[in-house]
């Protein structure tokens, strides 16, 4: 299963609320700094840094977008 992604492409990250609903407020702008394996549920996860905050984060393929 291939990464739609690629490393320091700027992409769209949708926080999620309680019980894993999107929360209502903006996306925010973050970089691809790298790519997960593959976990046993075969998600596909990254490795991601914040463009306004000192904020790193590793989230599922579907929590993101391609920033414009």
């Amino acid at each position: 299963m291939p990464h739609n992604f690629s490393i320091n492409e700027d992409v769209h990250h949708q926080s999620q609320g309680p019980q894993g609903r999107a929360e209502k407020t903006r996306s925010n702008v973050y970089t691809i700094i790298g790519r997960m394996p593959v976990e046993a549920d075969g998600r596909l996860r990254y490795r991601i840094r914040s463009k306004t905050e000192n904020i790193e984060r590793i989230v599922t393929e579907e929590q993101l977008s391609r920033s414009q």
